[in-house]
């Protein structure tokens, strides 16, 4: 025989052949679902991460990224963040996401989102959809026009509506947490604080910031956005790309992840990172590693934003608004959890919110079990 001619191949040469498979099992996804309906416009990537503790639940974002590469790498690491979100949270959900390739100011219609809709009805109940960046109730109500595997929707028609507010109440908690760890007491009074993004959970955070009388940075991409959030919040505008070499306390990204990267953190003056955007960290074992050498306190993304899948997991027992506010108010103590274990173990507090998040997973996955939320559970009157 010639193994010239063999069909086997070494694990390099797999990952040559086949790079698509081996950026998914790089991460340990169970399927990805590719969306295409050219008549709506439709161009998407659904991306099941872990469906241990439960169904996937995650986000539908929409954004024109450049390629389908970035997209795709993207919505990976998204949906793997949400399984470790909600598992740190103490939620009976798995991790997923997905995304749309497109401009949310001028593509967006109801027949793509129908279409949408009708991909994620097909999963039955493996991928649960939420809003996130680009999207609106309005989106997500077309979206359940086809398919009950939808939270967050308008509470007009049963949901529990926009779950940016306690989005911010959580990072607000969380930030307070750091503060905590850091100066010794929780008060946020006098501590300055930049704020990158001027959307919703930003615009939130802002206000419970100003209340209790934090000095505010404010910027953004749009600047006529970052200066209508200062007008209602007293806070200074700062240029978008000026933010990162602010002389402030505490650095709150609310806008989209990657930003805290080599040419970032150079220019880094803060004493803590406590925000609400995503995957903020571009490389996230070594960018965290960088942090923590500069003395840098960064409290873990989906640890100190998980008050919107906290929110909106509760629509499933009906919702209750002071449930998920005290839901979301012990994220201040799953912070002081994280900080503390990186300190004892002497490692970043990503590294530290992992390795909880993993051994609660690890701790139900033996059962063999998966839950499929029943037919009567998602509806709402429909």
């Amino acid at each position: 025989m010639n193994n010239s001619n063999s069909l086997l191949h070494t694990d390099t040469e797999k990952d040559q052949n086949f790079p698509l498979f081996s950026q998914i099992d790089s991460q340990h996804h169970e399927q990805i679902v590719i969306c295409s309906e050219p008549e709506s416009g439709l161009r998407a990537i659904i991306a099941i991460h872990d469906t241990t503790l439960g169904p996937a639940l995650g986000g539908v974002r929409m954004w024109p990224y450049d390629n389908e590469t970035d997209a795709l790498k993207d919505v990976l690491r998204l949906s793997r963040a949400m399984t470790y979100k909600a598992a740190i949270s103490g939620l009976n959900l798995g991790g997923g996401k997905s995304v749309i390739i497109g401009d949310p100011n001028t593509d967006q219609s109801e027949a793509m989102f129908r279409a949408l809709g009708r991909y994620i009805e097909g999963l039955g109940g493996r991928y649960i959809a939420t809003e996130d960046v680009g999207m609106s109730e309005q989106c997500m109500e077309w979206i359940y026009s086809e398919t009950n595997y939808v939270t967050g929707i308008p509470e007009e028609i049963g949901g529990n509506g926009d779950p940016s507010p306690v989005t911010a109440y959580g990072v607000y908690m969380g930030m307070k947490a750091c503060v905590k760890k850091t100066y010794g007491g929780d008060s946020l009074e006098g501590k300055r604080i930049a704020i990158q993004g001027a959307g919703n959970v930003a615009s939130h955070l802002a206000s419970r910031l100003q209340e209790e009388g934090a000095i505010l940075y404010v910027s953004d991409l749009y600047p006529e956005k970052a200066k209508a959030l200062a007008e209602r919040t007293g806070a200074e505008t700062v240029k978008s790309e000026e933010i990162y070499e602010l002389d402030a306390d505490i650095f709150s990204p609310c806008a989209l992840g990657g930003i805290i990267n080599d040419q970032t953190i150079s220019q880094f003056k803060f004493d803590i990172i406590a925000g609400g955007a995503n995957n903020v960290l571009l490389d996230e074992q070594r960018h965290g590693q960088s942090l923590s050498e500069r003395g840098i306190l960064y409290a873990p993304d989906y640890v100190i934003n998980a008050g919107g899948l906290i929110h909106v997991a509760g629509e499933f027992a009906g919702y209750d608004s002071t449930r998920s506010y005290k839901k979301a108010a012990a994220i201040y103590d799953t912070v002081l959890s994280v900080l503390n274990r990186a300190e004892e173990e002497n490692v970043p507090p990503l590294i530290a919110s992992n390795a909880m998040a993993e051994e609660r997973i690890k701790a139900v996955g033996g059962t063999g079990s998966m839950y499929l939320p029943g037919e009567g559970e998602l509806e709402r009157g429909r």
